[in-house]
């Protein structure tokens, strides 16, 4: 394998990817400068840690691209206090962003073999303040509920009320919501009168399986 200089790649990857596209949070760049995308991907892979592509891992899932972590992250407005609910930890990529960021991260993977290499890589990297839990992410978890907010790395053909109903009021819930080719990725902010929803982007993410997502993978 040629020589690739990941920490040049990481500060390209700020740089044409992030910041060229409007992510400006200072802090969400910070983050995503310091986390080590090399250490979440397979080893034959490593030459495209910082493409501006998704990326597949085990169990038939991805690693998101980096514009798509940075868009999700910078949307739920992260002051650094906050307890977070993520749905789908995959390569805990986005779960070590996330929690150079907040107070807390609570992260649930339907896939235990994914969720296992991510906590062994996550350790690794000393991230303590993550709590990572094998299970149906479309259920949430309601012991630790309220969360500030919500963040949804896979794709549902509606928000599922499980998780709506354990956002803390004024909270923000991030998701890709359509169909199982083609989504749109939504900010749905909890208010007194409901909810105010924001568009973020087209997108396409992996089905979110569940009671209150897609019964199955499907194609």
């Amino acid at each position: 394998m040629p020589y690739i200089d990941l920490e040049a790649a990481r500060q390209e990857m700020l740089r044409s990817q992030l910041r060229r596209r409007g992510i400006v949070d200072r802090r969400v760049l910070a983050a995503m400068g310091k986390v080590p995308r090399e250490r979440f991907i397979p080893d034959e892979l490593q030459e495209e840690a910082y493409a501006d592509r998704a990326l597949p891992i085990d169990c038939c899932q991805t690693i998101s691209q980096p514009y798509i972590v940075g868009l999700m992250t910078e949307a739920l407005e992260l002051s650094g206090d906050e307890r977070v609910l993520e749905i789908g930890t995959g390569s805990g990529y986005q779960t070590a962003v996330l929690a150079e960021l907040v107070r807390e991260v609570v992260s649930i993977e339907r896939h235990e073999a994914l969720s296992q290499q991510a906590a062994a890589v996550l350790s690794e990297l000393g991230y303590r303040n993550v709590a990572l839990i094998v299970g149906d992410g479309t259920q949430g978890c309601a012991g630790r509920s309220p969360f500030d907010r919500i963040l949804v790395t896979a794709a549902a053909p509606e928000c599922p009320p499980a998780l709506f109903d354990q956002l803390g009021e004024g909270g923000i819930l991030v998701i890709p919501l359509g169909g199982r080719d083609y989504q749109v990725l939504q900010a749905i902010e909890k208010v007194a009168a409901g909810r105010k929803t924001r568009t973020l982007s087209a997108c396409r993410f992996v089905p979110l399986i569940g009671e209150q997502g897609w019964s199955h993978c499907g194609n």
